[in-house]
């Protein structure tokens, strides 16, 4: 529980104060870390656990549109502005510190396929989707509505659909 704990602490430090009463995307995240701890619990605590997790996540995924599942790898200091449409697949990988806005989706290209990875310290705009085996770079920035289906260097921007990448040099301040 230790590291879950220390992970969704990381995730309110991100939050303006009183995240519980005005951001309902925190009840996402909070319902993510207790899965995950659930999945290291043996016997009759991880069972009960799991059982709870699964009715609090589909509570949580239908009153805030958030689809983030305990399977997702998510890093400490995850951000989430602005609820709901969010669609997270089973094996992204989501480093830390990174920003989500609403409408995001992080998923396959095709039923089976792989999923993203996104590094660490990545914003991510409202309504971007981010689809196949594919790894977003540290620092990134995916612009609002983009269609991102290729690799995007550490630092460089992606714009536009299909996504073009400006790279970390000219999508300067």
């Amino acid at each position: 529980m230790a590291e879950e704990w220390a992970a969704l602490q990381a995730d309110l430090a991100r939050y303006d104060k009183r995240p519980w009463l005005r951001e309902q995307s925190i009840y996402a995240l909070a319902v993510h870390r207790f899965g995950r701890w659930a999945d290291t619990r043996d016997g009759l605590v991880g069972s009960l656990a799991r059982k709870l997790y699964w009715a609090a996540y589909r509570v949580v995924e239908t009153l805030t549109g958030i689809s983030l599942p305990k399977a997702a790898v998510l890093g400490p200091g995850c951000r989430i502005h602005h609820f709901g449409g969010i669609v997270i697949h089973d094996d992204a990988r989501i480093g830390a510190n990174c920003t989500l806005r609403h409408g995001v989706t992080i998923g396959d290209r095709h039923l089976g396929g792989p999923a993203p990875t996104i590094e660490d310290n990545v914003e991510i705009g409202a309504y971007a989707q981010i689809l196949g085996d594919i790894t977003v770079g540290r620092g990134a920035k995916i612009g609002a509505l983009a269609v991102v289906l290729t690799d995007v260097p550490a630092g460089a921007s992606a714009v536009g659909n299909p996504a073009r990448i400006i790279p970390a040099a000219a999508s300067g301040p």
